[in-house]
């Protein structure tokens, strides 16, 4: 037996965040054993039968029940033992009709309401209404969801709302979504802690991002989760798939100085990380660094093609890659960032591009390995030394890889000073995309 559910904590909310609701219809929920099957193959497991006749609206901005769920999608379903490797969320059609439908204003059934107008605009979809967001192994905790014979286990879906919606250049909103998945017990075996300001021993005044990050197949740790710390300091993570977690902060005050980050390495879910210090920004006009440069994308005919490409800036510290989250501010409100390529003017010959800029602190990450009586955190270096990463995805498949190869690395960048804007020479040349 298995059962689904939706979780957000999400970066993006209002009324400090850019949006104040998010709605997506959800249609069906299926599974499939092999990581390769496509959306026609034969095999697939409805985990959500009574969906299609009655779907559900949920805001994924809403406020989670005490048990950390946004929604529970339907009843328990019985599934044939084994390992599935590949999940599909499909959502509705715009078109399609929708009862007490939250998106009525905007004329769709999924839509989104900025802050700044409390107004309703459609969330444009492609091929999520038919085919699904596909969430692959790569994004399933343990690189799959196995079940036995008998068992009842809770699948767990974690939207990652503020990294999946882009706004275009015509000014509409189109998802573009970035999904996990894992197993979870529904008591909510949760990650919390308290991040404060090291000096004043007091909650930061500003913005505070945390990450929770978990090691990939080549061993680069992977944001899973983020959250923005409550006034107090306080942050949760929960449901969680059982599993080691590291725990990478970054912050900004409200006069816009930009602290250190802080990793906490080693924590399982169900443990509290206790007090978590952020230490004291670098001198004014000198605690942040800007990477800017640009990715290209083309074909197999060496022709420019259209990919969307997640960017992430990568630390190495003892031997252990690191994704270090985005300065929380007003233009960025996710960890990381996403792009899509276009043809234009300023791009290469023969193929399409998108510049982009990523505001990350300048000074080196303090580390420390997970403790019951709270981590100890020491310092890398004075500077940080990022590399920009890029990971290309078939535009609007559900995150389905592009390219060969799929992702590129820029070379290392060792800051000797903060304040500066480095301008990343080599573009990140995508090829043999589709």
């Amino acid at each position: 037996m298995a059962t689904v559910s939706i979780s957000d904590p999400a970066t993006c909310a209002g009324p400090s965040g850019p949006f104040l609701h998010v709605y997506v219809t959800v249609v069906d929920v299926q599974a499939h054993t092999s990581a390769t099957a496509s959306a026609t193959d034969s095999g697939w497991q409805d985990l959500t039968p009574k969906l299609s006749s009655s779907p559900r609206q949920i805001d994924l901005l809403g406020q989670a029940n005490n048990q950390c769920f946004l929604a529970t999608l339907g009843d328990a379903k019985q599934l044939q033992a084994g390992t599935y490797q590949q999940i599909r969320v499909i959502l509705a059609d715009n078109s399609a009709s929708i009862s007490n439908n939250q998106c009525s204003a905007a004329g769709t059934a999924n839509c989104l309401v900025l802050s700044a107008d409390s107004k309703a605009y459609a969330l444009q979809l492609s091929s999520e209404a038919k085919t699904g967001i596909k969430i692959p192994s790569g994004q399933l905790a343990s690189g799959g969801f196995t079940i036995g014979a008998g068992q009842t286990k809770d699948l767990n879906i974690d939207f990652d709302t503020c990294a999946s919606i882009v706004q275009t250049g015509n000014g509409q909103f189109r998802l573009k979504p970035v999904l996990h998945a894992g197993e979870v017990t529904t008591t909510a075996t949760s990650i919390n802690g308290t991040v404060l300001d090291k000096v004043s021993g007091k909650p930061v005044a500003g913005n505070v991002l945390v990450a929770l990050e978990q090691k990939d197949s080549t061993g680069v740790d992977r944001i899973v989760m983020s959250t923005l710390a409550n006034a107090d300091g306080t942050f949760v993570f929960c449901p969680l798939p059982t599993g080691m977690y590291d725990i990478v902060v970054v912050g900004i005050s409200s006069t816009g100085a930009v602290y250190a980050p802080a990793i906490v390495t080693g924590v399982s879910n169900g443990e509290t990380t206790g007090k978590i210090a952020l230490s004291a920004p670098l001198a004014a006009g000198t605690d942040t660094a800007t990477l800017s440069g640009k990715v290209t994308s083309q074909n197999a005919s060496n022709s420019g093609t259209v990919a969307d490409v997640s960017l992430s800036a990568l630390e190495t510290i003892a031997s252990t890659t690191y994704t270090i989250p985005l300065v929380p501010n007003a233009q960025q409100n996710a960890a990381t960032s996403a792009v899509t390529t276009a043809a234009g003017s300023s791009c290469p010959n023969n193929t399409d591009c998108a510049s982009y800029s990523l505001l990350l602190p300048a000074a080196g990450s303090y580390v420390g390995a997970y403790s019951t009586s709270g981590a100890t955190l020491t310092q890398s270096s004075p500077y940080a030394t990022y590399v920009v990463d890029g990971i290309a995805f078939v535009p609007s498949s559900g995150g389905t890889l592009n390219c060969t190869p799929s992702e590129m690395k820029s070379q290392a960048y060792a800051l000797t000073a903060g304040g500066a804007t480095i301008s990343v020479t080599s573009a990140l040349a995508f090829t043999q995309c589709q």
